[in-house]
């Protein structure tokens, strides 16, 4: 499996809504840091991705991508509450699973 596999998963999962797949990306001791909050370990990630599915999200576009053996970097735009935002963030891979995750998105104008 290649870093791209595990990205094109990850946006299935999302355009999905599918909780459980998108879980088992994620290592048992992952963490996902965003400006509002940081969720460690699969219990907490999985309360964040609730609330973040709750809030309708889909991604409209990639816009970029970048990838090595184990980094994941992109920016995609998305809509996300009924608003449209560019996201940008970095999948770290370990073992072929996400272990750490940085995510922002900022408002469109």
């Amino acid at each position: 499996m290649t870093p791209e596999d595990l990205f094109d998963r990850q946006l299935a999962a999302i355009a999905d809504r599918d909780l459980e797949a998108l879980l088992s990306q994620y290592h048992d001791d992952a963490t996902v840091v965003r400006f509002d909050r940081v969720a460690r370990g699969l219990a907490e990630i999985k309360d964040l991705f609730t609330a973040y599915f709750s809030a309708e999200p889909r991604v409209d576009e990639i816009v970029s991508s970048r990838t090595t053996d184990d980094v994941i970097f992109y920016n995609a735009l998305m809509t996300i509450n009924g608003n449209r935002v560019t996201t940008y963030g970095t999948l770290v891979i370990r073992d072929g699973r996400i272990w750490r995750q940085t995510a922002a998105a900022m408002p469109l104008t």
